[in-house]
């Protein structure tokens, strides 16, 4: 491996947390994922943690420019203090920048995974591919619809945090303020995660059947733990009436959700990511989605955007968390 500087990046998801060694032109040069520890105290959590940062200083071969840590949960940017993480609540309270600073003596910057998602978007996927195209991306947009619903915002380069590092929440903006609106995790109803996410899309699989709406529908068939997003996406694939049904919901929802932040924020570029984006793309419903989003667009300006899918794959919160070691180095510098 090249020992020119390299940063070590961290993925730090409910389920798995991952580590990579990425040179300053986002390529991945080692990676590692492990499972976190089953109902594992916070210095198990820590400790594992720890570990695998530490194989990763060892693949680096040479000089580690600093550490970056995208983690799913809401992170104050200048400490790196996690607060209320919802799948990591053991977590909740420490501050990675100090921790991990005094332990390997290393900078180390953390963020949220959707803001830090985005951070890699711009710079290594989608954004760079639109440059590369002679269309550069100013303002860019970055969804990650998966077992929840999650955003982030880069403007001219630089994170858009607002004043406690908590903004671009799209998953948490209302969809249906309607008195029946299903209840999310937040403690509200209506949220976009409620009526878009991989998890919602399985409760209300189950609710309508349970309700005896398309009794012949393929997924009445089915053992209710089986039916999932997955099916349900599997479903719309052979024309099921129920799963059609429900994506046409998931679709109107997502175009709400995003019609909102073509008018908040003025994205030249929206990029969808996680596991929902993926079936939306096989069964070509981006394109349904935009459609919708420019029917509603206030101005021929905000219509000037490109909705697309994430170039980065499941990689995207480890290039982002490099690329933010990168930006916060060179900042730096200045």
């Amino acid at each position: 491996m090249s020992t020119s500087q390299v940063a070590v990046a961290m993925d730090w998801g409910g389920t798995w947390i991952r580590t990579a060694v990425i040179n300053r032109q986002g390529d991945i040069l080692w990676q590692a994922r492990e499972p976190n520890p089953q109902n594992g105290t916070k210095e198990q959590y820590l400790a594992h943690a720890e570990r695998l940062l530490a194989t990763a200083i060892e693949h680096a071969g040479g000089p580690v420019a600093g550490i970056g840590a995208a983690v799913a949960g809401p992170v104050e940017p200048t400490t790196g203090t996690f607060y209320q993480p919802p799948n990591l609540k053991v977590l909740d309270g420490v501050s990675f920048n100090a921790l991990w600073e005094d332990k390997f003596s290393l900078p180390v910057w953390a963020g949220n995974d959707a803001n830090l998602a985005a951070m890699g978007e711009f710079y290594f996927g989608a954004g760079k591919q639109s440059e590369e195209q002679g269309q550069p991306v100013k303002s860019l947009f970055y969804a990650t619809v998966s077992t929840g619903v999650g955003g982030g915002a880069v403007d001219n380069g630089r994170l858009f945090l607002g004043a406690n590092g908590l903004t671009a929440e799209i998953g948490h903006t209302i969809v249906n303020p309607s008195g029946d609106a299903l209840s999310c995790e937040c403690g509200s109803r209506g949220c976009l995660e409620t009526a878009a996410s991989g998890t919602s899309i399985a409760r209300i699989a189950k609710l309508r059947l349970d309700a005896g709406e398309f009794p012949d529908s393929v997924l009445a068939g089915l053992e209710p733990d089986n039916v999932d997003s997955e099916a349900v996406f599997d479903a719309a694939q052979r024309h099921d009436p129920l799963a059609v049904s429900i994506l046409d919901g998931v679709v109107s929802a997502l175009a709400i959700g995003l019609t909102n932040v073509v008018h908040l924020f003025n994205p030249d570029m929206i990029v969808l990511g996680g596991g929902v984006t993926v079936g939306l793309v096989k069964l070509n419903l981006l394109t349904a989605i935009k459609k919708q989003i420019l029917g509603r667009a206030m101005s021929e300006l905000h219509k000037e955007f490109q909705l697309t899918s994430a170039a980065l794959g499941d990689s995207v919160g480890l290039v982002g968390a490099a690329a933010l070691v990168w930006q916060r180095l060179d900042k730096a510098q200045e």
